[in-house]
């Protein structure tokens, strides 16, 4: 019997398993380093494409439509298993996760530390560009609980079981910086940076005391979270990372402040 690929994959790992059947590796770096070096094997995905890109919330989800074209660009069936990387710590990694799961390929694995872990550490990497086996594939959301929308947020702000992640800067937070309408944050989050789960002395991994600094801030394992920044993309590596981690109640605003901030109905608190 195969061994089990762990969800967090550190590069040794990944070496070991390169030549597995069934494994599809997605590299979404930035394209011009992918074109000089990536793990080989990779193809290759703008993240952008996992976005609906259209103001005021570029960072809806897509269209069905779109995502059954990345679905059978990539060839995922439920047979792949599909490892995933960047060049930033996990954002753009961090969507293809919470994408994935939301369509229902839950068989995925992170790269630790992404391509900056692998390529500094020395692991072998190729120049030539790899294409996937691509199959005609109807993609639907098969798993929408890990989505959240401002009517359900709006309904659980007084649920103590309920709990909103802002991966969102601290000055976004407070209300200091302003990328909406409206500055400041949804009554009652609780603010960790994003970058602040990244070991920047073990090259970009997720932090060894993730867990520690979650349950500090009342982001407990028992809570109903849900999590967000501008445009779910510093929020999709909060979401990974909280998956890795085994958080069973985890899911994503994909509107973010970009919706909610923009709205005039939604609370809004200041400070922090």
């Amino acid at each position: 019997m195969t061994n089990p690929i762990p969800r967090l994959l550190e590069p040794c790992e990944l070496e070991a398993i390169l030549d597995r059947d069934n494994l599809l590796i997605i590299d979404l770096c930035n394209p011009a380093l992918y074109q000089q070096k990536h793990v080989p094997g990779a193809v290759h995905l703008s993240g952008s494409l996992l976005m609906a890109g259209t103001a005021p919330t570029p960072g809806k989800l897509p269209s069905v439509e779109q995502l059954s074209k990345i679905i059978s660009y990539l060839g995922i069936s439920a047979e792949t298993h599909v490892v995933i990387y960047d060049d930033e710590g996990g954002g753009w990694a961090g969507r293809m996760a919470w994408t994935l799961d939301l369509l229902g390929y839950s068989n995925w694995s992170y790269l630790n530390g992404g391509i900056v872990s692998w390529v500094k550490e020395g692991f072998p990497t190729q120049s030539e560009a790899n294409q996937p086996a691509s199959q005609s594939t109807e993609a639907n959301l098969a798993n929408p609980a890990v989505r959240s929308d401002v009517e359900l947020i709006t309904s659980k702000l007084e649920d103590d079981n309920f709990a909103v992640w802002d991966a969102r800067s601290p000055a976004e937070y407070r209300g200091d910086m302003v990328r909406s309408a409206r500055g400041g944050h949804i009554p009652g989050a609780i603010n960790i940076e994003w970058t602040s789960l990244m070991d920047q002395q073990r090259n970009l991994r997720l932090r060894e005391d993730a867990q520690a600094i979650l349950d500090a801030a009342g982001l407990t394992q028992d809570k109903v979270i849900t999590t967000h920044c501008q445009s779910h993309h510093r929020s999709a590596f909060t979401y990974m990372a909280a998956r890795i981690l085994g958080y069973s109640n985890i899911s994503a605003y994909d509107g973010s402040w970009a919706e909610w901030g923009n709205l005039d109905s939604t609370a809004v608190e200041l400070g922090g």
